[in-house]
């Protein structure tokens, strides 16, 4: 952290403060600094994080388009070599699930805006690929697949194989409510690190199993994003909810060979991929097809 700072304040300033660990993240370790009179967000990446499917170079494009769009902070930093990005700081609030589910239409119009900004980066994201690519790599480092595991990987492809197929837009990917922020005034979006071009239905289907959204949520939601919800449509967004479901699992699955930050990643794993075999993913098969 000392090389690090002493990199940023040749970019940015003199350092102000001593860094301050801010919470919320399982993945890497963020701190609030604040350099030539203002306060900055400096992220120090976990380790081997590129091996979970992130490539920080499409994380910094994500997050400056984002910006520009008025939807992110903007990027003050990023160090390569040190796997460091910075960004400004936003003094607000996370959202809490409820309050995402209050707020859906104003979130609906600005991942609207994001989906159809026409913007790109180089990275691709599949929730599918993904989820196959933590399986192997959990099985090369020796560690073991949960009860569950096996039946959610087949529930993935037949979801997969049910779903139309779709134009690439810029996805955040990663939509739990701490990586919403709200300032009073404006909805902010952070943490761009699983960024790629995908599928916009799975950004719909993330945000809704992240927050806990219903059948009645997500058809608001689709009503916001569309402006209309039709029955493929929901359906559709059902089997991304699935996906994402799927895919967070798996993410637990292989942090427990990865990460050395204490979260237990065990429970993690079984809750996500208990809550995807539970849920009502096949009732919607026929009708995204459709």
């Amino acid at each position: 952290m000392e090389e690090i700072l002493r990199k940023l304040a040749a970019e940015l300033g003199p350092v102000e403060s001593e860094p301050q660990a801010l919470e919320d993240g399982i993945t890497n370790r963020n701190f609030r600094v604040r350099f030539g009179g203002t306060d900055h967000v400096v992220r120090v990446c976990g380790k081997e994080t590129e091996l979970l499917g992130i490539d920080r170079e499409a994380e910094r494009e994500a997050a400056e388009i984002a910006h520009r769009a008025g939807l992110g902070p903007a990027v003050s930093s990023f160090l390569v070599d040190d796997n460091c990005l910075v960004t400004a700081f936003v003094d607000g609030r996370n959202l809490e699930p409820a309050d995402v589910r209050e707020d859906i239409d104003r979130i609906a119009g600005a991942l609207h805006d994001i989906h159809h900004a026409h913007a790109y980066v180089h990275h691709t994201f599949s929730p599918f690929r993904v989820g196959e690519h933590y399986r192997t790599l959990t099985l090369e480092r020796g560690g073991g697949l949960p009860d569950g595991c096996d039946e959610a990987s087949a529930a993935a492809r037949r979801i997969e194989g049910a779903l139309p197929p779709f134009k690439p837009a810029l996805c955040h990917n990663d939509l739990l409510p701490a990586n919403l922020l709200d300032d009073g005034e404006r909805l902010w979006f952070i943490d761009w690190e699983y960024a790629g071009m995908g599928d916009a239905f799975f950004d719909l289907g993330n945000l809704s199993a992240m927050n806990g959204f219903d059948v009645s949520d997500d058809t608001h939601l689709l009503e916001g994003y569309l402006g209309h919800c039709d029955e493929p449509d929901l359906a559709r967004l059902r089997l991304h909810r699935a996906a994402a479901q799927y895919r967070e699992g798996m993410w637990g699955v292989v942090q427990q060979v990865l990460s050395d930050l204490d979260h237990d990643f065990a429970a993690y794993a079984d809750d996500w991929l208990g809550e995807m075999l539970e849920s009502d993913w096949e009732e919607w098969l026929d009708g995204a097809a459709a």
